[in-house]
């Protein structure tokens, strides 16, 4: 009987508070969420780059190839026959060539690269020349014995051996002569530095000791050999060739190739000339054309 009392007051209760229109639990009003404004991104700063050093040309040595080919065009001009130089300076690399297409008769220049071809031959057969071998060199170089470079032409299988030597050299414009007639071998001026080169150089295919002995046989050569391109300088080692030509009306070939020390600095000369009215003729202009290129080179160098 109690329970049902408490019962029915506790729903009368219930009722008057709804009646009341009092919510039983309000709810707590939230401020709507507003973004809070983001600081603004910093301003790049512009750094001013400094400007790249403008490159400056590299000094241009002075031009002395068309002076020189001035000068050996008004020298020559008034001479009869043909002449060709090439020289180039050791330790600065300058080199000339005057005119470079002249192709002539080697006469007794060939008789070093017979030696040469000799001598890689000896290499490629791993042996020392033979006694007789060297001393035909000696005699061909130093004397210009004829007899000893026909010997030694034959020992190189003649043309085809010579051909096949220059091409292990690098030469490009030498050509054999025919048969027995090594001094009929046709070559350039450039083409004889190309071979003074394989006597100096560390990448030569000739050894050291062989480049040795060939140099040592050209700086001894007779004293009346020992004209041409040592006119440029006071050390040399030369070889000179010479020959009257029938097919040039008996005119005279003049060559010389060396090597030649003057005031420092080391020289490769070679000149080719044809069709002089006399030996001495041809002696002179092959001198005047070495001293001429060494002294000009000699000067550009020093620039």
């Amino acid at each position: 009987m109690r329970r049902r009392v408490a019962l029915a007051g506790a729903l009368a209760a219930l009722a008057l508070l709804a009646s009341s229109g009092v919510p039983q639990s309000a709810p707590v009003p939230v401020p709507p969420s507003v973004p809070l404004p983001l600081a603004p991104a910093p301003a790049p700063v512009a750094v001013a780059s400094a400007p790249e050093p403008a490159k400056q040309p590299a000094p241009k040595r002075p031009s002395y190839r068309k002076g020189l080919t001035r000068s050996l065009d008004r020298y020559l001009g008034d001479l009869p026959g043909d002449l060709s130089v090439s020289v180039r300076e050791l330790s600065s690399g300058l080199s000339y060539s005057y005119n470079r297409g002249l192709r002539t008769a080697t006469a007794s220049i060939v008789k070093v690269n017979i030696v040469v071809a000799l001598l890689l031959r000896a290499q490629r057969e791993r042996r020392r020349p033979a006694r007789w071998e060297k001393r035909a060199a000696a005699q061909a170089i130093k004397v210009s014995d004829n007899d000893a470079a026909s010997r030694l032409w034959a020992a190189i299988g003649g043309a085809s051996g010579l051909a096949a030597a220059n091409k292990k050299l690098g030469l490009r414009d030498t050509r054999p002569g025919p048969g027995g007639s090594w001094g009929s071998t046709t070559t350039s001026a450039a083409d004889q530095v190309r071979l003074l080169d394989a006597l100096v150089s560390a990448d030569s295919p000739l050894s050291p000791r062989h480049r040795r002995y060939v140099l040592g046989l050209m700086g001894d050569v007779a004293p009346e050999q020992a004209w041409g391109v040592s006119a440029a300088g006071r050390g040399a080692e030369v070889k000179n060739g010479w020959l009257p030509r029938e097919r040039d009306g008996g005119r005279w070939t003049v060559n010389s190739i060396g090597r030649v020390r003057e005031r420092g600095r080391t020289y490769l000369i070679a000149v080719i000339s044809r069709r002089h009215h006399s030996l001495g003729a041809g002696i002179k202009a092959v001198e005047h054309a070495s001293k001429l290129v060494a002294k000009v080179i000699g000067k550009a160098a020093k620039k």
